[in-house]
């Protein structure tokens, strides 16, 4: 199953624990839609908006200097839309109804973008995640110079000389 299906999947899965969510849309947090399960808003229009009010809420709290950012609410008087970071490139998006225990929701789909932003970062990298255990990272391994490209090795910095008058 390729990742696109599996973020639809996990989008779909959320709604049909929590009834009160009505459409989900995983963005990347450049705006790209990545993944939607929205049946009515258009997606392409709500990932761009929920990069937007990411951008917004991480710097007000950058502002106010108040730790990281958790999430964006937006409360309406017919219900709530919640953009929480998922992963480091990605923002889950969901639209929920006006009757929510606001609180119980936030821990899952905090679950559910941990889920979709690892998944959208193997897409887009190609690399799995290390999952850390014990609180332990793993050591790092030393690469010797030699082994290296040769774009990547360090290389003085060319003298300075005077321009010709």
């Amino acid at each position: 199953m390729d990742a696109d299906a599996v973020m639809v999947t996990e989008l779909r899965a959320l709604r049909h624990r929590r009834p009160e969510v009505t459409g989900g849309v995983l963005a990347g947090t450049d705006g790209l839609l990545i993944a939607s399960d929205l049946p009515t808003t258009d997606a392409t229009h709500l990932a761009a908006l929920s990069a937007a009010s990411f951008g917004l809420g991480q710097r007000m709290a950058d502002t106010i200097d108040r730790s990281e950012f958790h999430d964006f609410v937006l409360n309406t008087s017919t219900g709530t839309v919640v953009v929480c970071p998922a992963g480091l490139h990605a923002l889950l998006t969901l639209v929920i109804g006006p009757t929510t225990d606001l609180a119980a929701l936030r821990g899952e789909a905090r679950e559910v973008a941990a889920r979709a932003g690892a998944r959208f970062e193997v897409q887009r990298t190609g690399v799995e995640s290390i999952q850390l255990t014990q609180g332990h990272a793993p050591l790092a391994v030393r690469t010797p110079m030699a082994t290296l490209p040769a774009q990547l090795r360090r290389t003085r910095p060319p003298a300075w000389r005077r321009p010709p008058v």
